[in-house]
């Protein structure tokens, strides 16, 4: 006997408990509110024999890009390969998917994950985990193909189809299209259903456009949606107080940036690396400014398992972060050896993705921040000025590249070469209304 989630996709259990706890976990998934890894163990009681469940564990677990959960994903994965006998074709290919990204194949997952979209257009795991993917890549396309080309399969009815709005509205941000992000995103909160990333994607068309002031007061009407503590508490609230802290940035409200990082970022709240990205990259963009952080950095990275290099070379993007954070932290030698693990690792187990982009993109942008922490600032720029205008492939978001071209900034104003810094100023400047922000780096690069 076969059964149906409730957007009609297949499903090999005949277990009603299980079923229901797989569609917990999903939404936990999408939502960011709690682990779903109760609710999948939880159906994995009632139905041991179905793989849906191990799959989903195995990619929720490899979506955190976390070395040290890799393992722990294998084994689902490994659990779901056991039981593949017993699944049906959709089953069988989110596995196929899975091993793709556990080998560090990510693009080769997502064309996996567009073939079940195509078959099975309300395959909500295969549009989260395809859309995380894309973004982790910096897939700007993909990240507006992939959700745009089944949207119309999803009707308003259906529980998931705000989330569903607002990965559209953020894969809309990220190719540009601003005035329709924001509209999908409003329409994604427009009911009562918590949406933190329809909340995220019109907070980066706020940022895109200069639109800071509102973009605060933007955070703060939807902070209950997503900044709540105890058991309401959201996976996804660093981010967003992330966000929130780049506008008060815009206005060189350093104190204000502060005050969010300590309510959301401080190091005691965060408990994988990419949590820690954030409070790298805010750290970062305050002590670019001149401004003290006090022990921050020693802090952050206290809790950072950097010292065994384990985690090195799984992703550039995080490498980058990582560099960021011991170079803030005036631990100097420790990021010279961070860059060339990183570089060395990624053409050992970095997976097919990320040794590319390490070759490209990552091991030039770590040599410059190591460089920039060095005092060499006109070396930093030689070897992060070509990246700038192609830096995509590094993946995440626009507004957290922008840590590239923020850095050039400084290494122009405090070097000799000054030509790339002007050309990214006048770019800003032109994308952007003119902030207390864009007026400090003028006065900095003035001749």
């Amino acid at each position: 006997m076969s059964r149906h989630d409730p957007r009609g996709n297949p499903v090999s259990t005949t277990s009603a408990a299980a079923l229901e706890a797989t569609e917990r976990a999903l939404w936990r998934m999408m939502s960011f509110y709690g682990t779903p890894v109760g609710d999948l163990d939880a159906a994995i009681a009632v139905d041991p024999a179905w793989p849906l469940p191990h799959l989903m564990k195995a990619g929720f677990l490899l979506g955190l890009t976390e070395p040290a959960l890799h393992g722990e994903a294998r084994a689902a994965l490994a659990d779901a390969n056991r039981l593949a006998h017993g699944g049906n074709a959709r089953e069988r290919g989110h596995l196929a998917a899975l091993h793709r990204l556990a080998e560090g194949d990510w693009a080769g997952a997502g064309t996996v994950w567009d073939a079940l979209l195509a078959e099975h257009p309300r395959d909500a795991l295969a549009l989260q985990w395809g859309h995380l993917f894309d973004f982790y890549r910096g897939d700007a396309e993909a990240l507006q193909g992939r959700v745009g080309r089944v949207l119309a399969a999803w009707p308003r009815d259906d529980v998931l189809q705000p989330y569903v709005l607002g990965l559209h509205a953020f894969g809309l941000e990220e190719s540009g299209r601003y005035a329709e992000a924001e509209d999908a995103g409003r329409c994604a909160l427009a009911g009562p259903a918590r949406v933190p990333w329809a909340i995220h994607a019109v907070a980066h068309v706020m940022e895109m456009q200069g639109r800071h002031d509102e973009g605060q007061r933007w955070m703060s009407e939807w902070r209950p949606h997503w900044g709540a503590a105890g058991d309401d508490a959201n996976g996804f609230a660093g981010h967003l107080g992330w966000h929130e802290a780049l506008f008060a940035l815009e206005s060189l409200d350093v104190a204000g940036a502060l005050a969010v990082y300590d309510a959301y970022l401080s190091a005691e709240a965060q408990e994988i690396t990419l949590q820690r990205l954030d409070e790298a990259s805010l750290l970062w963009r305050i002590g670019l400014l001149g401004a003290p952080v006090g022990d921050r950095w020693q802090e952050l990275l206290a809790r950072w398992p950097l010292e065994a290099g384990s985690d090195a070379g799984v992703s550039a993007f995080n490498d980058m972060h990582a560099v960021l954070a011991c170079v803030g932290a005036g631990e100097l030698a420790r990021a010279e050896v961070w860059a060339a693990a990183s570089i060395a690792r990624a053409e050992v187990t970095g997976g097919v993705w990320n040794r590319g982009v390490m070759r490209e993109l990552g091991a030039p942008l770590l040599r410059g921040l190591v460089a920039f922490g060095q005092g060499r600032f006109d070396a930093a720029t030689e070897a992060l000025a070509p990246l700038a205008a192609n830096s995509a492939h590094l993946g995440g978001s626009h507004a957290q590249r922008d840590v590239l071209q923020q850095t050039l900034l400084a290494a122009g104003a405090r070097g000799s070469e000054r030509t790339t810094a002007r050309a990214l100023l006048a770019q800003r400047a032109h994308a952007k209304p003119a902030t207390p922000f864009t007026e400090w780096w003028t006065k900095r690069l003035a001749p």
